[in-house]
Parts: structure tokens; sequence; C-alpha cells
């Protein structure tokens, strides 16, 4: 498969990461966008044979990273609610799908960037502990800690929404 090719079909599973890290839609598509581009002007750098979706997680966490430090610079940027522009749909299903997501997205925002990175890796994405700390260049201790850590305050704040 062509470089181009794997790099869009991992497009969701990136923009699923990058909404765990930026905990907001456009942001993720902003963040995806950028790892996209640098992806495509540094594919000389990635090496036939190795997992393309731990190379393109790391792009996307360490832009992630210089753009938390760049606002940090500028100052605090509140985003408008992305709720308010959301449609409701119809029927008890849908209702509970949605306040349960509601749920599971505000316990996710309630947790420290660090432990975020780790649950979405790990719980979310389906990667091995050594592949979460190849990716965030971290021992697999440390994700092995802040997974616990991040699983039980997870449990905490879903335990406060019932």
């Amino acid at each position: 498969m062509r470089f181009e090719e794997e790099l869009v079909e991992l497009l969701p599973r990136l923009r699923r990461f990058a909404r765990g890290l930026t905990r907001h839609p456009s942001d993720a598509d902003d963040l995806c966008q950028a790892a996209i581009e640098r992806a495509l002007k540094s594919r000389d750098q990635w090496q036939q044979g190795t997992r393309l979706d731990s190379w393109m997680y790391r792009i996307t966490r360490n832009l992630w990273i210089d753009e938390r430090r760049a606002a940090g610079r500028r100052g605090v940027h509140a985003p408008i609610d992305d709720a308010v522009t959301q449609v409701a749909g119809d029927g008890a299903a849908e209702v509970e799908a949605g306040a349960l997501r509601g749920d599971v997205d505000d316990a996710m925002v309630r947790l420290p960037d660090e432990q975020r990175e780790v649950v979405m890796l790990v719980l979310v994405e389906g990667y091995a502990y050594r592949e979460a700390a190849e990716i965030l260049d971290v021992p697999v201790g440390t994700v092995t800690s802040r997974l616990a850590r991040g699983r039980e305050a997870l449990m905490f704040h879903l335990g406060e929404a019932a």
C-alpha cells in the first residue's frame, strides 16, 4: 500500500486521537491537517516497514505540545461550545446515548493531559502499553501509572455524573 493510502486509512483514528488531545472538533481538525502536512513534507523520514500510525501519533502529539506552548504565550482561547451548534435527534435511545457520550467527554476533559493521552492511546485506540510508551516517549511504567490514575479518575467523574 502506498504511503498516501495508508495515511488516508489512518485519518479517522488520527482525528479521534486529536479530538482527545484538543477537546474540540475544529481544533482537532486543524491539528490533523497540520500533522498530515508535516508527514507529507517529512515522508522521507518515515522508514518503510515501521508503523505509520505510531509515527503519525508522535507527529500529532508533538504539534499539539508546540501549539499549547505557543497558546500559553498568547493567552487562553475559549472555544465556542459545540453543543450549541448540534441539532438534537429524536428518540429516547439517541438522547440517552448522547447524554452518556457527553458524560464521558466531560470526564475525559477533566483528566490531566498526560492521563488523557494514555487513556486515548490504550483504551480508545487499543495500543499495547509498550506501543503507547514509544509514541509518548516515556517508560512503560509511566504509561501504566498514568493509565491507572486515569481510569480511577474516569470512574470517579462518571460516578458523579450518574
